[in-house]
């Protein structure tokens, strides 16, 4: 079994854009802003297909249910889903202030933890993010900031640049602001609590609703402040939590291969410059391509042009 690629969902978002062709190459729905392409996705109102090869269009779902052991291993539950939702989003606006539920607290809100790392891709000159609160703010400060429409106040913005990633863990306040396309690693989770929208209206003319109790809730208020690694950090993990790891490879064509053995588990792999390959079935990885790495399957992959891989692991229990 070779790497599995699977069909971008394409999402239309009221901050979204054009960038995914322009950046990513990529061909997109007209007249839409497409701000967000779920390239691997196991939920019930969205399923990747694979896009090529013998188990074309097969959903990730169904091959989970007909190949559990040569996807996941011998120790998967196939009625369990996917665990890991990967993104590509095109922030050519903010998006709104929000958190997500703390695994504690999430069933009883009525929705499910997200803790998401963001690799920049690409940073306009002027772009950033917000992640965290500013030291010492309380639940008391950031609801009256709520009120008096001063939220922006009490939360952290962090100038970002091209390379640049950080890791968002539930129960952080966050947000993207215009000019960064974002490639986001994360918990298989839709559950987004809206704390401030800017006061704009969405796709239908409406305001956006917003959780605001839900979401105060969420809020880890004794959390230590975010911290965004840059991208002339020399590191190999560059997110390693209960969820999962991410690794980053800088590769170059005289490198020798990179082996990730069969048999040890599953993994992803994420292309975000430049080409590779694999030298056992002669699969082509592509830039901006998201990849699955069964089980069963072992590879042995060298790069074409100076590349950047990330690879996702350690997400099954």
């Amino acid at each position: 079994m070779q790497l599995i690629e699977f069909r971008p969902l394409y999402m239309e978002r009221i901050w979204g854009g054009k960038n995914f062709e322009s950046k990513l190459c990529r061909k997109l729905p007209e007249g839409k802003p497409i701000g967000e392409s779920w390239e691997i996705v196991d939920r019930p109102d969205q399923q990747s297909v694979v896009a090529s090869g013998p188990l074309e269009g097969k959903t990730l779902r169904e091959l989970l249910t007909l190949l559990p052991s040569e996807l996941l291993g011998p120790d998967y539950d196939p009625q369990r889903p996917f665990p890991i939702l990967v993104k590509w989003l095109d922030c050519c606006e903010r998006l709104s202030l929000q958190v997500h539920p703390p695994l504690e607290i999430a069933a009883e809100l009525q929705g499910e933890p997200k803790t998401e790392n963001w690799y920049i891709a690409n940073a306009n000159s002027n772009a950033s993010i917000v992640a965290g609160l500013r030291p010492n703010v309380t639940r008391e400060m950031f609801e009256r900031s709520m009120a008096e429409g001063t939220i922006e106040d009490c939360v952290q913005t962090l100038p970002t640049n091209t390379g640049d990633h950080i890791l968002i863990k539930s129960g952080c306040v966050h947000a993207i602001k215009a000019g960064n396309l974002i490639l986001e690693i994360q918990q298989n989770s839709d559950t987004t609590y809206r704390l401030d929208d800017w006061g704009r209206l969405g796709l239908d003319g409406k305001p956006r609703q917003l959780h605001t109790h839900r979401g105060l809730q969420s809020i880890n208020f004794s959390d230590p402040q975010v911290e965004l690694q840059k991208a002339d950090i020399n590191k190999t993990v560059i997110a390693d939590c209960s969820e999962f790891r991410i690794r980053k490879f800088d590769l170059g064509p005289d490198d020798v291969p990179m082996s990730f053995p069969s048999h040890e588990q599953a993994r992803l792999f994420h292309v975000v410059s430049g080409s590779l390959h694999d030298l056992i079935s002669g699969q082509k990885l592509q830039y901006s391509k998201n990849y699955l790495q069964p089980y069963a399957t072992e590879l042995s992959i060298v790069a074409e042009t100076k590349s950047t891989l990330l690879v996702t692991d350690n997400f099954l229990d």
